[in-house]
C-alpha cells in the first residue's frame, strides 16, 4: 500500500504550497486563517510530516475548499476530461491514510465533476473531528455502506448504520466516530453551495 499512499503525501504537501502562494498567504497568515501551527504547515510543505485528516480539514477550510478537493487537487486531474468515460479501477485508485488514526480516504470522483464523491474507512475505535469550517459553502451527504457510524453534528449525536444516511445542514463542529471493534464504511457526498 505504501506505493499508493507515500507519493500523495507529497502531492498533498505541493497542494497545499501551491494553494498558499496562490493566495500569497505567509504561513503565518495560513496558520492564523487554520490554526495549525506554523511549523506543522512548513513541516508538511516540506513532505517531513504527513498530515492528519483534522489538521487536513482545518486547511482546506482556510482555503475555503472541502478535503475532497484538496485531496484530488493533489492526485492532479489536468483538464475537464481527465477521468470522463473511463473506468477507474479501484486498484489503480489514490487512497490517503491519516497517520494518526488509521482513516482511509479514496476520491471517487475527478474535480471536475459536478458532486465530490468519497470513499472512507473509518477503523474501530478512530474518531475524526472537523471545525464547522470545513463544512462551508457545501451541501453533504453522509452514507453509511458497511458498519456502523457515531456521527455528532455539534451537540446532536446520530448513530448511523448500513445503508443510513444524514443531509447535513448548517455548519457546525463535526465528529465522525466508529465505537464498535470492526471497520466502518462510509460515503460522503457533496456539492458546493453558496455561502452560509
Amino acid at each position: 500500500m505504501s506505493n499508493i499512499v507515500d507519493p500523495l503525501v507529497g502531492q498533498i504537501a505541493s497542494r497545499i504550497r501551491t494553494e498558499r502562494e496562490r493566495r500569497r498567504w505567509t504561513l503565518a497568515q495560513l496558520a492564523d486563517a487554520s490554526g495549525v501551527s506554523q511549523a506543522m504547515i512548513s513541516r508538511i510543505e516540506r513532505g517531513e510530516s504527513s498530515p492528519t485528516a483534522v489538521v487536513l480539514g482545518k486547511l482546506s477550510a482556510a482555503f475555503q475548499l472541502t478535503v475532497s478537493s484538496l485531496l484530488a487537487l493533489a492526485e492532479g486531474a489536468r483538464d475537464e476530461t481527465d477521468g470522463l468515460g473511463e473506468v477507474r479501477r479501484q486498484s489503480e485508485a489514490a487512497e490517503w491514510r491519516d497517520p494518526a488514526t488509521g482513516y482511509r480516504r479514496r476520491q471517487i470522483t475527478s474535480p471536475h465533476f459536478p458532486a465530490e464523491i468519497a470513499e472512507i474507512r473509518l477503523p474501530a475505535g478512530a474518531r475524526v473531528p472537523y471545525p464547522a469550517a470545513a463544512f462551508a459553502f457545501v451541501r453533504q451527504v453522509v452514507w453509511v455502506l458497511d458498519g456502523r457510524l457515531t456521527f455528532h453534528d455539534g451537540d446532536t449525536v446520530h448513530e448511523l448504520d448500513a445503508g443510513d444516511t444524514i443531509e447535513l445542514g448548517e455548519p457546525s463542529d463535526r465528529v465522525f466516530a466508529n465505537t464498535t471493534d470492526s471497520v466502518c464504511r462510509y460515503a460522503v457526498v457533496l456539492t458546493r453551495g453558496t455561502q452560509p
